[in-house]
């Protein structure tokens, strides 16, 4: 019997739902590999290596993309090929939306289109992902994700995080 997809949009508070279904669905963590793509020269981009970085911090292993080591457009191929082999990927990043849609995640059982929100063309990435979206779209993307607010890009990793946390416990919380 083929599972439903899953694409919808859900707020900070609906992310546990999420992961209890990848958790339900793929079972251990130890199965599971995040992907988390951005770079830290643009506030509105470094979603995916801050909610990275904030994993790894939390005792999480398998994490792609961190501050220190970004997963972004110029080595995407390269990162993605360390993912290993029975992994499920779920891939995070930022992108732009509706006005209305700010501060919410879209998320979905399907990869992730990196660079779309900014007309480039990479590789899919995941089984799973989630689009925070962190800014309205506009016809000057690139200036859009600089001028993103950083308080807004971190409270949406941190939302990430903690729920990675609530679903599969690891390592201390982090402070509220």
């Amino acid at each position: 019997m083929a599972l439903e997809p899953i694409r919808q949009k859900v707020k900070g508070d609906g992310l546990p739902d999420f992961f209890r279904l990848i958790r339900d669905r793929e079972g251990s963590l130890d199965r599971i590999v995040f992907v988390c793509i951005g770079t830290d020269r643009s506030t509105g981009d470094a979603l995916g290596p801050l909610t990275g970085t904030l994993l790894r911090e939390a005792g999480y292993r398998h994490v792609i993309g961190t501050l220190d080591a970004p997963c972004d457009a110029s080595n995407l191929e390269v990162r993605l090929s360390e993912i290993p082999a029975g992994r499920i990927a779920v891939a995070i990043d930022a992108c732009l939306g509706l006005p209305t849609s700010v501060g919410l995640f879209q998320v979905a059982d399907q990869p992730l289109m990196p660079g779309k929100s900014v007309g480039r063309f990479l590789p899919p990435v995941g089984r799973y992902s989630i689009a925070a979206i962190v800014n309205k779209d506009g016809p000057k993307q690139y200036w859009i994700l600089q001028s993103t607010s950083l308080h807004l890009v971190l409270a949406m990793a941190r939302d990430i995080v903690a729920a990675v946390q609530t679903v599969f416990p690891k390592g201390p919380r982090l402070p509220e």
